[in-house]
C-alpha cells in the first residue's frame, strides 16, 4: 500500500533562496542607511574644546604687538662730496645739535678755495687802483670847480668895474660894450664848464658805486665757495641718538649721500602692522591702551599708512598721557586698539573652527546627549577673544571650538563620559 507524503511549506522548500534574500536586505538597508544618514566620528572627550554662548559685553578692538619708535628722527645727508676723512661719532652715541659726526676731505674744493682766493686778491688790487684813480680825479674836478667859480666871480667884478668907469666918463659906450660881451662869453663858457663838472662828477659817484658792488660780489663768490670747506665737517642736525651710520674711514660719499639718522629719544611712538581687514576701521585718532611690565598705558592712533603691503598696513600711535619709564627704541610693546564702544551680544570664543568652517558653521552639543551636529552659523564682528553670533545658536548652546583639523568633514561627533 501507497504511503502519500505531505507537501512541504514553501519557505522549506526554498529556504536557502529565502535566507539570501534576507542578507541581501539587510545589506540593502544598511547601504541605505548610510548613504542618507550623517556621518559619525566617534572622539575622546578629553580632546574636546567646549564653549557656551553667552550674551557678554563685546568690544571690537585689534590687538598687536608694536615696536617702540622714535617720535620724529631725521636723516643725515652730505652736502657735499668727499672722502670720509674721520668718524668722530660711533653708532648708538647720544648727541647734541651742533656735535660733528664726521669730518671728509675734498682736494679738488682746496684747490678751488685757492684759485678763488687768489682771484679775490688779484680783484681786489684792481678795485683799489680804479678807486685811486677816481680819488685823484675827484680831487681834480674839486680844483677846476673852484677855478671856475674864481674866474665866474672876477669876470663879474671886471664886467662891474667896466660899468663904474663907463658912469664916470673914463671907458666909452663902445668899450663898454666889448667888455659886456666878454663877460657874457666868458660867463656862458664857465656855466657849461660847471655843467661839464657836475655830470663828471656824477660819472663818478656811479662808477665808484659799480666798483664797489663788483667787490662786494667777488668777496660773496669767494665767501660762498669758502663756506663749503665747513661742509666737509658733517654736524648732527639735533640732539638725539644717532644710528644707521652707513659709512667707513675712506669711503667717498657723493652730495646728498645718506650718512647716518638722528633720532629724537624724548618722544616715542609705537609701530604696529594690523592685517588689510581693519584697514577700513582704524582711522587717526581712535583710543588705544598700551601694555608695558602689566601696566596699562593710554594711546591713541596718531597717524595710519593706508599703502598695503603683503596683506598688512602700517599704524604708529603716541602716548597721550604718561609714558613708561625706561623705554627703549625697538622694544616690544602690546597694544589694543578699540574700534567703538562695548555691546551687549551674544558671544562665542575664539577657536580653530574659524580657519576650518569659515565661521559657517560650528559643532553645537545636543542637550541632554554625548554628541554635537553641525549646526549653520553666522558671525559679525570679532576681537582677539571672542565673536559676535549673529544667527545659529542662543544663548546657553553649548559649542566645539577647537580641533577641527582632526574631524575632517563629518556631519556628527559623539564620545563617551
Amino acid at each position: 500500500m501507497d504511503i502519500q507524503l505531505k507537501k512541504k511549506p514553501w519557505f522549506v522548500r526554498h529556504k536557502y533562496y529565502v535566507s539570501g534574500g534576507v542578507v541581501f536586505l539587510s545589506l540593502a538597508a544598511y547601504t541605505v542607511a548610510l548613504l542618507f544618514s550623517p556621518e559619525k566620528q566617534r572622539v575622546s572627550a578629553d580632546t574636546l574644546g567646549l564653549a557656551e554662548a553667552v550674551q557678554a559685553d563685546f568690544l571690537e578692538y585689534v590687538e598687536q604687538e608694536g615696536v617702540v619708535q622714535p617720535m620724529l628722527s631725521l636723516r643725515v645727508n652730505s652736502r657735499i662730496s668727499g672722502y670720509v676723512e674721520r668718524i668722530v661719532a660711533e653708532e648708538g652715541a647720544r648727541v647734541r645739535q651742533g656735535d660733528t659726526l664726521l669730518v671728509l676731505s675734498n682736494p679738488e674744493l682746496l684747490d678751488e678755495m685757492e684759485v678763488q682766493e687768489n682771484a679775490l686778491h688779484k680783484q681786489l688790487m684792481s678795485y683799489r687802483e680804479q678807486e685811486i684813480e677816481m680819488e685823484q680825479k675827484t680831487l681834480l674836478l674839486r680844483k677846476q670847480v673852484l677855478q671856475n667859480r674864481y674866474e665866474l666871480q672876477r669876470i663879474s667884478d671886471s664886467y662891474a668895474l667896466s660899468q663904474e668907469e663907463f658912469r664916470m666918463g673914463i671907458k666909452s659906450k663902445a668899450e663898454l660894450e666889448v667888455a659886456r660881451q666878454e663877460y657874457e662869453y666868458k660867463t656862458r663858457a664857465a656855466e657849461l664848464e660847471q655843467e661839464s663838472l657836475q655830470h663828471d662828477s656824477a660819472a663818478t659817484i656811479v662808477r665808484r658805486s659799480l666798483i664797489r658792488n663788483d667787490r662786494e660780489q667777488e668777496i660773496r663768490k669767494f665767501e660762498r665757495v669758502k663756506a663749503k670747506q665747513e661742509w666737509l665737517v658733517v654736524r648732527a642736525p639735533l640732539t638725539g641718538q644717532l644710528s644707521n651710520l652707513t659709512v667707513v674711514p675712506g669711503q667717498q660719499v657723493q652730495a646728498g649721500g645718506e650718512i647716518g639718522e638722528v633720532k629724537v629719544l624724548d618722544r616715542y611712538k609705537v609701530r604696529v602692522t594690523p592685517g588689510e581687514y581693519y584697514i577700513d576701521r582704524i582711522v587717526s585718532g581712535l583710543p588705544a591702551k598700551g601694555t608695558y611690565k602689566g601696566k596699562p598705558y593710554a594711546m591713541s592712533v596718531r597717524r595710519v599708512v593706508p599703502e598695503v603691503k603683503d596683506r598688512m598696513f602700517t599704524v604708529d600711535l603716541a602716548f597721550t598721557g604718561e609714558v613708561p619709564p625706561s623705554l627703549r627704541l625697538g622694544q616690544a610693546l602690546r597694544v589694543q586698539i578699540e574700534l567703538g564702544n562695548p555691546e551687549r551680544v551674544l558671544t562665542i570664543p575664539r577657536g580653530d573652527f574659524y580657519s576650518v568652517t569659515g565661521g559657517q558653521w560650528i559643532y553645537k552639543v545636543v542637550p541632554g546627549e554625548n554628541r554635537a551636529v553641525r549646526t549653520f552659523i553666522r558671525l559679525g564682528r570679532q576681537n582677539p577673544k571672542q565673536y559676535e553670533v549673529l544667527e545659529g545658536l542662543r544663548p546657553g548652546d553649548r559649542v566645539i571650538t577647537s580641533g577641527y583639523s582632526r574631524y575632517g568633514d563629518v556631519e556628527e561627533l559623539a564620545w563617551d563620559e
